[in-house]
C-alpha cells in the first residue's frame, strides 16, 4: 500500500509540474510577447549554452512536428524553421535574426546526430587485410610515427614498437573497428611532432625508487609507458562513450560553428591522447596494471569539464577555421 501510494504521489507531483510548467510558459509569453525559442536565442549568446536550451525546449514541445525537428535531414532545416516560425506565430520580416541562429542551432543538434552514425559507422566497420585502402593506411602509421625504420615486412614484431601487442595489428582493432585506425593516423599524420613525442616517451623505462643499474640487473618489465597504439585505440573508446552519451555536445556546439564533422571528432581525440598522456606521467602509476583506474579518474575528469557550458576542450585546433572559411 505505501508503495503504491508513493508512486501515486510521484505520478500526481509529475503532471503537477508538469501542468505547472506549461502555465508558467503559457504566462511569460503573454508578458514578454516572446516565446520560448525567442527568449532563448535573444537572451543567450552563440554556443553550447543556447544549442543545448534550444534542444532541449525542442524535445519537450508538446507539438510533435517540434520534437521532431532535432532529426531532420540537413537538407531540410530552412524548410523547418519555416515550419517553426509559423507554428509560433512568428512574422519572419519582425524577428529575422530568430531564423539565423535557429538554424545555426539546427546544424549542430542534426549534426552531432549524424556525426554519431558517421562513427558508428566506422567503429563497427572490421580492419581487412584484404582491403588495399586499409593496409595503405596501416602503412602511413608506420611511417609517420617511424619515418627513419623502414618496415621489413607486413607480419613483423616491428609492429610492437610503435605499440602493438603481435606481429599483426589487425587483430588490435576488433574493439573500435576501424575507427581505431582512423584516429591513430589522423594524430600521426596531423600532429606528427606530438604523435612521435608521445610514442617515444611512452617508451622510456621507469627507474621508480631503483637506480638505472639496478632497474636493469633486475630486469623489470615497466616503462613511463604503455602501448601506444593499445592506448590509441582505448582512447578512442573513450572519445566514443564521450560523443555517443551526449557529453561532447559541449564541446562541439562551442567549437564548431554549424555541423561538427568527424575531423572535430579526430582533432578531440588528439587532444584526449596528449592530455592523458600528461595525466599518466603526473598520475606516476607503478605499471600498466594501473591502467584502467588512471584511465578512469581521466574520463571522469573530462566529464567534469565538459559540465562547463562554456567549455571547448581544443578550441585552438584548425577544424573550426575550415568551416568558417568554407
Amino acid at each position: 500500500v505505501s508503495s503504491f501510494a508513493r508512486m501515486f504521489v510521484q505520478v500526481c507531483l509529475y503532471f503537477y509540474c508538469k501542468c505547472l510548467w506549461r502555465c508558467l510558459k503559457f504566462v511569460v509569453r503573454k508578458l514578454t510577447g516572446r516565446c520560448e525559442l525567442q527568449r532563448i536565442c535573444y537572451n543567450t549568446k552563440p554556443g553550447a549554452a543556447r544549442t543545448m536550451k534550444i534542444e532541449a525546449s525542442l524535445k519537450g514541445s508538446k507539438s510533435k512536428r517540434l520534437q521532431t525537428s532535432v532529426s531532420v535531414h540537413p537538407d531540410a532545416i530552412e524548410k523547418t524553421i519555416d515550419d517553426i516560425m509559423e507554428l509560433k506565430r512568428i512574422n519572419p520580416d519582425i524577428n529575422p535574426q530568430l531564423g539565423v541562429s535557429l538554424q545555426a542551432c539546427l546544424l549542430q543538434i542534426v549534426g552531432y546526430r549524424n556525426l554519431i552514425a558517421e562513427v558508428e559507422k566506422l567503429r563497427r566497420e572490421p580492419y581487412d587485410s584484404e582491403n588495399p585502402q586499409h593496409e595503405e593506411m596501416l602503412l602511413k602509421l608506420w611511417k609517420c610515427l617511424k619515418p627513419n625504420s623502414p618496415l621489413k615486412a607486413r607480419i613483423s614484431k616491428q609492429w610492437c614498437e610503435i605499440g602493438f601487442q603481435g606481429d599483426d595489428p589487425k587483430t588490435d582493432f576488433r574493439g573500435m573497428g576501424l575507427l581505431g585506425l582512423y584516429n591513430l593516423v589522423y594524430f600521426a599524420e596531423w600532429d606528427t611532432e606530438v604523435a612521435q613525442q608521445v610514442l617515444s616517451d611512452s617508451l622510456q623505462p621507469k627507474y621508480s625508487q631503483f637506480s638505472k643499474a639496478e632497474w636493469e640487473k633486475k630486469k623489470f618489465d615497466k616503462a613511463i609507458g604503455y602501448s601506444f597504439a593499445i592506448v590509441g585505440i582505448n582512447i578512442t573508446d573513450l572519445a566514443y562513450n564521450l560523443l555517443v552519451s551526449g557529453a561532447l555536445k559541449t564541446h562541439f556546439y562551442n567549437v564548431a560553428p554549424e555541423a561538427p564533422t568527424l575531423i572535430h571528432f579526430q582533432q578531440t581525440f588528439c587532444y584526449l591522447m596528449h592530455e592523458f598522456h600528461k595525466f599518466w606521467i603526473e598520475e606516476d602509476p607503478l605499471d600498466i596494471m594501473e591502467f584502467n583506474r588512471v584511465r578512469e579518474k581521466f574520463h571522469k575528469r573530462i566529464l567534469k569539464q565538459l559540465q562547463n557550458p562554456e567549455m571547448a576542450l581544443c578550441p585552438h585546433f584548425a577544424a573550426s577555421e575550415s568551416l568558417i572559411n568554407m
